[in-house]
């Protein structure tokens, strides 16, 4: 025992300078982001902690909560769950937060609706261990049960945006839009997933495939949730914002498939009407003027959806939004403000060409009726070159602003690179 001249400091010091036990590591952190969830959020932290219990997994429920007023905060904390609030409004909001604050080496994240099955999480942890990234459950393969989800995203809604994603990003899964789904919290951490709102399920699994993660899926079930109020989620206002987001990461379907279409079937029907005139297809169908006018409109509008694709692709590959991939290895060699602008200039004297040709020809029949029908042809073709040259030359120079604060970054990085590599230099 201590001697009474032992003072309480000196025993606080001996206690203090042995070293202390390190905590159990953290597996699996269950994340449930909360907004008012106060009817079913006891049910759903109950039946992950038994999860944890049954499975013997060193884990934590987290409840991300994002504003509740209705005492779910107070539930999750007497549940024994820990609790982080998130200011910042949105269901992708609530779980960047969770996100951020979990302990756990792989997160779970599921709706506190009670509507997902959190007491059967375990070939997700399984799918975890044995190195996915991300695990996403499909509802569809494991069972919906009757009135759980609304006809309109069960046959529109969801098959549509699951279909769009495979189709855009070569995503294997079923179910884009299920909201349990599991992953690794490290690898996900790095994506710098960015959106607050619904469209974070999209962003996650899109970002995650452009990455090159190892995303798999489970089947899960869902069933009606416990609520009596109505859902978070809006049809057509969360739907839209899914797609847009697709299609906002893939310019190749958003500008360069349909802007190829317009450009392919433009010069398919006016070339030959420019070259032979009228064309019958049938005894009382016939293309002529009218086709041809419509089909040189297809390929301004065309050409503008390629640049737009060009210029989207270049910015998202320098900026880092999206990965480098050879095809935009390769606009970043060959396309820039001085090949856009003089692309515009060749254009631009072949549609003056024409027109010019076209006034003389117009000049030597005194300015009188158009008797010859290649003439107002030849005037449309030389005016659909003299837009094209425009916005190819307009584009160009907003591929040289697009590209000044990415230089300027570049060029600041260098300095302080320099500033390092030489004290003589001031900070």
């Amino acid at each position: 025992m201590p001697s009474p001249q032992t003072s309480a400091k000196q025993l606080q010091q001996r206690h203090t300078s042995q070293p202390a036990a390190a905590p159990d590591p953290v597996e699996i952190t269950i994340l449930m982001p909360c907004l008012n969830e106060a009817e079913t959020l006891a049910t759903c932290i109950l039946k992950a902690q038994r999860f944890l219990g049954s499975s013997g997994i060193s884990g934590e429920v987290l409840v991300a909560d994002n504003g509740s007023t209705d005492g779910s905060r107070q539930i999750a904390n007497a549940m024994g769950a820990r609790m982080v609030p998130v200011a910042r409004r949105g269901y992708g909001a609530a779980l960047l937060g969770g996100i951020a604050a979990a302990r756990g080496r792989y997160i779970v994240m599921g709706d506190a609706d009670d509507s997902y099955d959190f007491a059967n999480l375990d070939a997700f942890v399984e799918r975890l261990r044995t190195g996915a990234d991300l695990v996403m459950g499909n509802r569809f393969k494991g069972g919906i049960a009757a009135g759980a989800m609304p006809p309109l995203h069960r046959y529109l809604g969801n098959p549509v945006l699951s279909f769009l994603g495979r189709l855009f990003f070569r995503i294997e899964a079923g179910d884009f839009h299920c909201g349990l789904r599991a992953f690794n919290a490290e690898s996900i951490r790095r994506l710098d997933l960015q959106t607050t709102g619904m469209e974070f399920a999209s962003e996650m699994v899109v970002r995650a495939a452009l990455e090159g993660l190892r995303i798999e899926e489970v089947p899960t079930t869902l069933k009606p949730d416990g609520r009596s109020r109505p859902p978070h989620l809006r049809t057509w206002r969360d739907g839209w914002r899914h797609l847009k987001f697709l299609l906002m990461y893939n310019p190749r379907w958003l500008f360069f498939i349909p802007g190829a279409a317009l450009c392919v079937l433009g010069a398919l029907l006016s070339l030959p009407l420019f070259l032979f005139g009228s064309v019958r297809l049938a005894d009382n169908l016939s293309l002529d003027f009218n086709t041809f006018v419509a089909a040189c409109f297809m390929v301004v509008c065309g050409v503008q959806l390629l640049t737009f694709g060009v210029l989207s692709r270049h910015y998202a590959a320098i900026t880092g939004v999206l990965p480098d991939t050879k095809g935009s290895a390769w606009l970043a060699k060959w396309i820039s403000t001085d090949r856009l602008a003089l692309d515009a200039g060749i254009c631009f004297v072949g549609g003056a060409g024409f027109f010019g040709y076209a006034m003389l020809r117009w000049a030597s029949l005194g300015f009188g009726p158009l008797t010859q029908p290649e003439i107002p042809r030849i005037v449309v073709l030389g005016l659909a070159l003299i837009v094209i040259a425009l916005q190819l030359f307009f584009s160009a120079f907003l591929l040289g602003i697009l590209e000044i604060p990415v230089q300027r970054s570049k060029a600041q990085q260098a300095a302080a690179s320099e500033a390092a590599a030489d004290p003589s230099v001031p900070s």
